[in-house]
């Protein structure tokens, strides 16, 4: 099995580059699956109608999200909708909307897809991701063992701040699920590798935003906040636009990874 997964997508350059290179790499590598980070999709921060329809068409099956899931006002309601493709961090709680895992059908096959979202350096306080992606995982063992149709990959959204935590993740979940990808710092790392007992890891895919940016973000702006200390809007910026994603080969017969492997193209939008 082939799952192409893309970093955070800021805003509209973002989304332009998807529905640019997105074909190119489908009949390049032939991916099974299509996964991308969407929780900066809609002017750089959160997420509407508008744009998860966009992502849909351009060829992206699920989009997983992160704190800025709930950014826009008047979109609780997109959660509420379980058609949409949409995964929120698993470990916000309980009493918002939403899903944090889903099973998802891929041709003859399930892959269960899990979104978590790291508790150090943020400023909301979000449920343990740790002890929680571990129940989560026992649930769905039970289930395996009850004799439940189970899936033939597990594919964990991590997204994190702090490259201790991220790293911390990725050996808790070591030969536990197929991949443990890094996602909400938009920078990309150079640790994508597949771990002793068989889970692809990166601790950060890097974004798909605008290359002379600060993370998407017309640096003009961000340098001016530095400086001043006040706090000045923040705009998507414009230009080439960097694409950061991973493209991972499992074993179909453990669920395990073979091999990862880093993509990353400028590609210049209207």
């Amino acid at each position: 099995m082939k799952i192409l997964f893309f970093g955070d997508i800021v805003g509209k350059p973002g989304r332009q580059a998807i529905r640019k290179i997105l074909p190119e790499l489908k009949e390049k590598y032939e991916p099974d699956l299509v996964l991308a980070n969407g929780e900066n999709l809609a002017h750089g921060k959160g997420i509407s109608h508008d744009s998860i329809k966009e992502m849909v068409d351009a060829g992206i099956d699920w989009l997983t999200l992160g704190n800025h899931a709930f950014a826009k006002k008047g979109t609780l309601d997109i959660f509420e909708d379980k058609k949409l493709p949409i995964l929120r961090p698993a470990n916000w709680g309980e009493q918002i909307p939403g899903r944090g895992f889903a099973e998802i059908n891929v041709r003859s096959k399930k892959i269960l897809l899990i979104n978590l979202v790291g508790r150090v350096f943020m400023q909301q306080q979000f449920d343990n991701p740790f002890i929680l992606v571990k129940t989560i995982l026992e649930d769905y063992s039970l289930k395996k063992n009850a004799g439940s149709e189970h899936a033939s990959a597990i594919i964990v959204d991590w997204h994190a701040e702090a490259t201790s935590e991220k790293v911390a993740m990725g050996w808790h979940l070591d030969g536990k699920v197929s991949a443990v990808i890094g996602t909400h710092t938009h920078i990309g790392t150079d640790d994508w590798r597949v771990l002793p007992q068989g889970t692809a890891y990166v601790s950060d895919v890097g974004m798909v935003g605008v290359q002379n940016s600060v993370l998407g973000v017309d640096k003009e702006i961000i340098l001016k906040r530095f400086l001043t200390q006040l706090s000045y809007h923040m705009e998507v910026a414009e230009g080439p636009v960097l694409v950061n994603a991973v493209f991972i080969t499992l074993d179909d017969k453990t669920g395990l990874a073979q091999n990862i492997e880093k993509l990353k193209e400028i590609i210049k939008v209207d």
